[in-house]
């Protein structure tokens, strides 16, 4: 082995590949029960480095005990297994986990949760994985007056295997094929690695055969299954570059959801009527912004975070003198908005970030309505001050600027009370409006609002105008205070966990209470 180094070094440059490609895989396997927040991709990110370095201490004990490659390239070969099983049975225990933990634990519910799913899917591979480098440094370096030219070459090999097992499944494999063929694709190299070794050395010819015949098992059951395997007839089920996305079809209404076990992020009523949710009460900025502008012909709107078009939809219908701009940083969401929820070929969406958009854009708009969401965080570069100062330079004198925000808390301190001061100390004008039965706060702002009842247009829908004075008069002003997010300080992640591990507490008593009274059957029920 010593005389053959360039098999080692490519041992070397593909598992380093492997590596990142797992990690990359570990997010989106765990983003749809969990999210892809920043807290999440930390849990990922540290519980991975622990088991790295783990493996890097004991491969070079190993090592320097025995140093036989056959053993390195079984570790390979069991790594290459276990990787093939995650997309067969990693949803059963992520659910697993997150079954015992409704019964055990009060907080942290997120974190714990995505972290001992973590754990039990990832650390033991990338433990095998991390013993690589230093047993490849014991078995290539044979002269003391090379090592620091072999150590670095292996380094460069790790280091640009790692690069091309980042970008391959964020651009090409997860895309194009999906999470669990990706683990496919990578495992299989790893048991390529290994498979050259043995037949080369005529070594373990029957473990050889037994694990391939494994991997295809893996790769028949995993391929078949579903994130949300317990939903049947779904319309859609898919991944794209930023999103796992899932379409429900019903004969009421249309929902999109881009995370199982977090509610609803878009819907289409369709028998055309309100939707009961946040999207009914933004309704009032239009009609506010309406009735201060007397040219029809000039209203313009622009929505950031299009998702499907519920709102843009609705607006459509109801206040059609508005020409409406979307954007809408997943052209996956998009096409599924053509596709399933009706939005109208003549609304444009364009395909970008928000905050981007209107750095490149000089239009004024006469209302901006903000709905961008990253799973269920809030992005940070659309939460802060700078923020909001840049969609009050895209209004109109008269604009109104409408924010829906998903994690309502009674607490104070909570990411809604900083995102509405925030926006008070841009804007003179604010006020908030609650969604009963959710969790939703609808935000106003603008430089001068008339929120007299007696001022709507008289020319609405008579059902939209005698629902919109019941708006109005649930109004609250919020004032401007020191709780400000900006562009360097704005941990929406912490703040925004904060919110959802309160939710999620008083979800699990619902479920704790079943299990008192009923036990696993009442649970599983």
């Amino acid at each position: 082995m010593r005389m053959n180094k360039a098999y080692l070094y490519l041992t070397e440059f593909f598992s380093g590949m492997a590596v990142m490609a797992v990690e990359l895989g570990a997010s989106r396997l765990l983003a749809p029960y969990f999210s892809s927040s920043q807290i999440v991709w930390t849990i990922i990110i540290g519980t991975i480095m622990i088991a790295m370095a783990l493996g890097n201490v004991w491969g070079g004990r190993a090592a320097d005990r025995n140093p036989d490659p056959a053993r390195l390239f079984r570790r390979i070969l069991v790594a290459s297994l276990w990787t093939a099983a995650i997309p067969s049975v990693g949803k059963y225990v992520i659910l697993g986990v997150s079954g015992l933990l409704v019964l055990t634990v009060d907080t942290g519910f997120l974190v714990l949760a995505s972290f001992l799913s973590c754990m039990l899917l990832f650390v033991f591979p990338l433990f095998l994985l991390g013993t690589v480098t230093p047993s490849l440094v014991k078995y290539t370096v044979s002269d003391l007056q090379d090592n620091g030219r072999i150590v670095g070459t292996l380094g460069a090999m790790n280091t640009i295997g790692s690069i091309l097992g980042t970008f391959l499944p964020t651009f090409v494999t997860i895309p194009a094929v999906g999470t669990a063929v990706t683990f496919y694709i990578f495992s299989g190299i790893l048991l390529l690695l290994a498979g050259i070794f043995f037949i080369r050395k005529r070594l373990h010819s029957w473990k050889l055969a037994a694990a391939v015949f494994l991997f295809f098992l893996f790769a028949i059951s995993g391929s078949r299954g579903s994130f949300a395997f317990w939903e049947n007839g779904l319309a859609y089920e898919g991944e794209s570059v930023y999103n796992y996305l899932q379409v429900k079809d019903t004969p009421e209404r249309t929902v999109l959801s881009t995370n199982v076990l977090f509610g609803v992020q878009s819907v289409y009523m369709k028998n055309e009527g309100f939707t009961g949710m946040y999207y009914d009460y933004a309704l009032l900025a239009p009609a506010l912004a309406s009735r201060q502008k007397e040219n029809a012909s000039l209203r313009e709107m622009l929505i950031l975070g299009m998702g499907t078009g519920t709102y843009a939809g609705l607006c459509r219908r109801l206040f059609p003198e508005y020409r409406i701009t979307g954007v809408e940083i997943d052209p996956a969401i998009t096409a599924l908005a053509r596709r399933y929820f009706a939005l109208p070929g003549d609304i444009p969406v364009v395909t970008y970030d928000g905050r981007a958009f209107l750095q490149v854009n000089r239009k004024k708009y006469d209302v901006i309505m903000v709905d961008a969401y990253q799973d269920i965080t809030i992005p940070f570069q659309m939460s802060s001050v700078e923020f909001f100062r840049m969609v009050k330079e895209h209004l109109t004198p008269d604009g109104i600027l409408t924010v829906n925000l998903n994690m309502r808390s009674g607490k104070s301190g909570s990411i809604n009370d900083w995102l509405c001061e925030t926006i008070a100390s841009v804007f003179p004008e604010v006020y908030l409006a609650d969604v009963p039965g959710n969790t939703n706060r609808i935000v106003f702002a603008g430089n001068q609002m008339n929120t007299d009842q007696a001022g709507l247009p008289e020319d609405l829908y008579p059902p939209l105008q005698e629902f919109l004075r019941t708006v109005l008069s649930g109004l609250v002003k919020q004032e401007a205070k020191d709780r400000i997010l900006t562009d360097d300080k704005a941990p929406v992640e912490l703040l925004g966990m904060q919110v959802i591990d309160e939710l999620i507490r008083e979800e699990l008593q619902y479920y704790k209470e079943i299990f008192r009274k009923e036990g696993f059957a009442g649970l599983l029920r």
